[in-house]
């Protein structure tokens, strides 16, 4: 090992492979260098420029990441830096923002770019940046499928889609490979396959102890099987998305280049040459942007945009696990449900406009699903589709959390700005002692930066914490 933490047998495997405009000693140079950290602002909570505003009023360092309008990287004073951690922040917490390398933005907006998304699928999504990414820049319209095949990471990617107020997911619990059965019901997929992380060792340095040439052609095999899967997929005419953060043609290239000698009359790969200034520096023979760490200063990432252009008629390499699914559990919600939710969200909130077209139920329980949900409806099995609402219980309307987090700024009333001190009683699931009666009795939105933070119950002279328990954070410092 060498002090970048580059085992000595992955330089030699690489050097080849480094463009003749690179050189190894900047690449090695680069890679035991930190991270610098970077943040993409979250636009379904929070217009651009007025997070930007509200940056330079903190002191804070915003240096614009080129293929992502809204990323940036960030240099917070040194004193706030040792007091609060960037996750602990105020603007963190209301999912204002999304800590995310800046290289991982590249593959949402690759494709975004010049594409009309409806029907989007993400098939390996956990934590959730580039699907929070992608529902930012579709504006919460249509529908997402978030697939995560890990069931320990299914919770992270929905815990920070709710921070985030994404409202057009479907999430599934499964094998990608397994998606190939949706046979072209995509019009955009994002791949973002497993890999060997070879381009990820600035930010964690111990990622490449374990790395052999061995485990690299172990895992382009399942990444050549996911990727055919995607493709069966993706609608004639769809676009899709193929990255991975590591920097081996193997993992890359290769996967691209067997796909297209597999249909080679449907496949198109397009250039991303002119997805921002400068991205040609980086861009292969084919079109695909392999970007090594040090030409941005960033995480090494490769992306590749394949157009089908042609259907195929691949016969299905495993068997159907959806052909026998049962009965949807949910259906529209009923007249007298919505009535009652109505009622509820006028006289309590304010709330005259909410997209009840949108709402589904389940016994008690009523949904808001994505608004091109029914394209996915019967086709396979849901972890959780788009957000819980309300329960309708015996003693009248029991408002979910999500409402708050993902609807509050359709309410006219019932909302209370709360200062730093007192945010933090209430994230730490503290009941807060403050005179409020001047609002109605029963549920309130308890805001902090107009963000809400989610449900409290009016007892005249003080908030009665609604907080969910697995939210509450006993250590938090705002």
């Amino acid at each position: 090992m060498n002090k970048t933490l580059l085992p000595q047998t992955f330089i030699d495997f690489i050097s080849p492979y480094l463009p003749e405009s690179e050189n190894l000693q900047d690449f090695i140079q680069s890679c035991s260098t930190p991270l610098r950290k970077s943040i993409r602002v979250n636009t379904l909570k929070v217009e651009l420029e007025a997070f930007k505003a509200k940056a330079i009023s903190k002191g804070w360092e915003l240096t614009p990441i080129p293929w992502c309008e809204t990323g940036f990287w960030l240099n917070r004073p040194q004193a706030e830096e040792d007091s609060v951690s960037l996750g602990n922040t105020v603007e963190h917490l209301t999912g204002q923002f999304y800590i995310q390398e800046a290289s991982s933005m590249l593959p949402p907006q690759a494709l975004a770019f010049n594409n009309s998304i409806n029907v989007a699928l993400d098939v390996a999504s956990a934590p959730g940046s580039k699907t929070t990414q992608l529902a930012a820049l579709m504006n919460n319209q249509g529908v997402i499928l978030a697939n995560e095949y890990s069931s320990s990471r299914v919770k992270v990617l929905a815990a920070n889609i709710q921070r985030c107020g994404v409202n057009n997911t479907a999430i599934t619990h499964m094998d990608g490979r397994l998606l190939e059965h949706l046979t072209e019901t995509f019009d955009s997929i994002l791949l973002d396959a497993p890999c060997s992380g070879e381009g990820t060792v600035r930010k964690d340095p111990d990622s490449m102890k374990n790395w052999t040439e061995k485990s690299v052609h172990e895992i382009a095999e399942t990444q050549f099987e996911l990727i055919q899967a995607a493709f069966k997929a993706l609608k004639v005419g769809g676009t899709l998305i193929y990255s991975t953060c590591t920097l081996n043609p193997y993992e890359n290239q290769n996967i691209c280049l067997k796909l297209q000698q597999m249909f080679p009359e449907q496949i198109e790969f397009e250039s991303l040459a002119n997805l921002f200034e400068g991205a040609g520096e980086c861009t292969t023979k084919e079109g695909f942007l392999h970007v090594w760490p040090q030409i941005y200063d960033s995480e090494g990432f490769f992306v590749a945009r394949i157009k089908k252009i042609q259907a195929i008629t691949a016969p299905e390499t495993i068997d159907n696990p959806f052909k026998k699914l049962g009965k949807f559990p949910y259906q529209a919600i009923s007249k007298k449900s919505q009535t009652s939710l109505k009622e509820y969200l006028s006289k309590q909130f304010g709330c005259d406009n909410f997209p009840f077209e949108a709402c589904y139920q389940r016994n008690d329980d009523i949904w808001y699903f994505p608004p091109a949900f029914e394209t996915l409806k019967g086709k396979l099995k849901f972890s959780r589709v788009g957000v819980r609402i309300a329960e309708l219980a015996k003693h009248g309307v029991k408002p979910d959390h999500a409402l708050a987090i993902n609807f509050s700024h359709l309410f006219t009333k019932q909302k209370i700005e709360l200062d730093k001190s007192a945010a933090e009683q209430y994230l730490k699931g503290q009941d807060i002692d403050m005179n409020v009666s001047e609002l109605a009795k029963g549920e309130i939105v308890v805001t902090i930066q107009n963000q809400a933070l989610g449900f409290a119950k009016n007892l005249t002279d003080r908030l009665k914490n609604q907080l969910p328990r697995d939210l509450v954070r006993d250590n938090v410092k705002l």
